[in-house]
């Protein structure tokens, strides 16, 4: 007979680590006599971070005596106490490979049900004192579960714990775990943990994306709009970079211009899906090459990419694609990379741009023309006036070109005069500042779109939404999609800049722009932030690739540091790595998981 052995409780409290400070209910303490059980917690205890940890689903933490003795072994440690691990419950029984996803116990005047293993998160081993105890905990099998509180009540130390119904399939927390974490999956598993109700919501996602034979986009347990932010996989055309010839480059507006770039060598170029970048390095200045990203904003052919870029004032790259790049020069490019990509399907397709941003959407458009796609396509796209209004003639004749399709431009400078441009304002019922109508042109407006105009412009709510331009608007606009009906995970969105940190628990800051790490320079290779426009020598100081961005102030994205949950994964543009501490399962190729790798030449990363 199984047996409660200790109530551990603790609220929330800030602790500092590594130069931070983390909020977090990690620290609990055996408490004595009973406690009442509810819905989402103990009495006296709490949770610093709830997007991981806490909830209906997680409201109970369970760990075994026999795990305390066998860390004890691995360890060498003397001092484990109960609540070391951050359990709530401490038993004698229930190991991690009998207890089942869906098994129900009596506890005192409470009933449980098991509902997901421990999340790999480094607060574990930052209470422990063992950094790699995350990962220890899925590679030794042992990570402990949560339960589901489903008769509130009074437990206390020394209460017998009985099996009331044993769950569906009966799949072991231990198998579950090592399901998601480890390789070698069992397809036969994968299918019994999708037929598990109990199962939380986060890891039922997770292996709904593994049977897809897809990297789970994000750690279960986390909330689902954070879902699809990470870096699936995809297909590397070639290692590095190479060189390319500019061919040609074309003005679309007074400061925006587009970059034919050609083959030197003949070799058929790898085909590029619609919404994918390249990474271009250019030697500016006497500092070391810079790196940045553009979208491809056509569809490509075997010899030709092309992008399009817009000079900003403060921009080193940018002034110089601008003033200092002329045909026939040669620049060093990535292969096309990026996961912001028009699928295949039958739903209408909603492409929605401002400024520069329309380049990724302008490239899915011209698939879509270039198939005469069936299905129906809108185009919304934000200006300032009709003179900065990039590729405005090449969009309007390709949608043209497709048999159902609905253009809506909006110009936001206010006083816009008519006759200001081959395509004047015209009125909108759902825009501001209305202008008088220009029968030919009647799909231009001036003002801003809001959430009605989605409504006046007749957009599906079952449609795949594609956006992109700056942060504030995509968060509008995204807003606006989902408050129209259109769910979260049929809203794609790209980011030219960093994507948004995951730091579970660490208290949030001042901002500050990423920048050179403080101390001495390293003597090691260089090592390029491409999307932070940071490049430095790497210095044996810095524990991983992941600290390094750290000491730069570069959004990062974590959750275990020990190479388990994959939320570090980075796309590898080029360049070599090597894993301090080997990953449980190696990610896919042209990856890498920047919290346990350091580099061993110069290295070009997405982040």
């Amino acid at each position: 007979m199984a047996t409660l052995l200790s109530v551990n409780v603790g609220m929330p409290e800030d602790v500092p680590w590594q130069g931070r400070t983390v909020h977090t209910g990690a620290w609990k303490s055996p408490v004595h006599g009973p406690r009442t059980v509810r819905r989402l917690n103990i009495d006296g205890d709490g949770q610093g971070d709830l997007a991981g940890h806490g909830g209906e689903i997680r409201a109970v933490l369970v760990y075994q005596l026999e795990s305390y003795w066998y860390w004890q072994m691995q360890l060498g440690r003397d001092n484990l106490a109960f609540g070391n691990f951050g359990e709530n419950f401490t038993v004698d029984g229930l190991p991690d490979d009998e207890v089942c996803i869906g098994d129900r116990y009596r506890i005192g005047e409470a009933e449980f049900e098991v509902t997901q293993p421990r999340v790999t998160c480094y607060r574990v081993g930052m209470r422990l004192g063992e950094p790699a105890m995350a990962s220890l905990l899925v590679a030794h099998h042992r990570p402990g579960f949560y339960l589901r509180v489903l008769t509130e009540g009074r437990v206390q130390a020394g209460d017998e714990i009985t099996l009331t119904r044993k769950g569906p399939e009966e799949l072991s927390v231990a198998d579950t775990d090592a399901l998601l974490y480890l390789p070698g999956r069992d397809p036969a598993k994968l299918r019994k943990a999708l037929n598990i109700p109990a199962l939380s919501p986060g890891w039922q996602q997770s292996f709904r994306e593994l049977a897809a034979a897809q990297q789970p986009k994000q750690e279960p347990g986390w909330p689902s709009e954070r879902a699809g932010t990470g870096q699936p996989r995809e297909e590397p055309g070639w290692p590095d970079f190479k060189a390319m010839r500019v061919a040609r480059i074309v003005p679309e507006t007074s400061t925006v211009s587009s970059i034919y770039l050609d083959t030197t060598d003949s070799t058929p170029l790898p085909e590029a899906r619609p919404g994918q970048y390249l990474s271009i390095r250019l030697a500016v200045g006497d500092a070391a090459p810079t790196v940045r990203s553009y979208s491809l904003s056509s569809t490509p052919t075997t010899s030709t990419y092309r992008i399009s870029v817009k000079h900003e004032p403060h921009g080193q790259v940018s002034s110089y694609i601008h003033a200092r790049l002329h045909p026939g020069d040669l620049v060093d490019i990535a292969s096309p990379r990026g996961t912001f990509v028009l699928e295949e399907g039958t739903c209408p397709v909603v492409l929605i741009s401002a400024g520069i941003g329309a380049t990724p959407v302008l490239a899915m458009l011209h698939q879509l023309a270039a198939a005469r796609e069936p299905r129906p396509v809108w185009w919304i796209h934000i200006a300032h006036d009709r003179a900065q209004h990039a590729f405005a003639d090449e969009a309007h004749e390709l949608l043209a070109q497709l048999p159902n399709a609905h253009e809506y431009i909006y110009y936001t400078a206010k006083g816009t005069p008519r006759g200001a441009g081959p395509h004047e304002a015209a009125p909108h019922e759902a825009a501001p500042q209305q202008a008088a109508p220009n029968p030919d042109e009647p799909h231009i407006t001036r003002g801003r779109p809001t959430a009605s105009s989605l409504v006046a412009m007749g957009v599906p709510t079952d449609a795949d939404g594609y956006l992109c331009g700056p942060p504030a608007f995509m968060d509008a606009f995204g807003g606006y999609l989902r408050e129209h009906g259109l769910r979260p995970e049929r809203i794609h969105t790209e980011q030219f800049s960093a994507l948004p940190a995951i730091n579970p628990g660490v208290t949030p800051t001042t901002t500050v722009r990423p920048h050179q790490p403080p101390g001495p320079p390293g003597g090691g290779p260089l090592i390029t932030f491409a999307r932070s426009g940071i490049t430095t020598p790497w210095s044996p100081a810095h524990a991983s690739l992941l600290d390094l961005a750290e000491a730069c102030d570069i959004p990062t994205r974590w959750s275990c540091r020990t190479g388990v949950c994959h939320t570090c994964i980075t796309h590898l543009v080029a360049g070599d790595i090597t894993y301090t501490t080997q990953p449980l399962e190696l990610p896919e190729a042209g990856t890498v998981l920047i919290c346990c790798s350091d580099p061993t030449t110069e290295v070009v990363l997405d982040l």
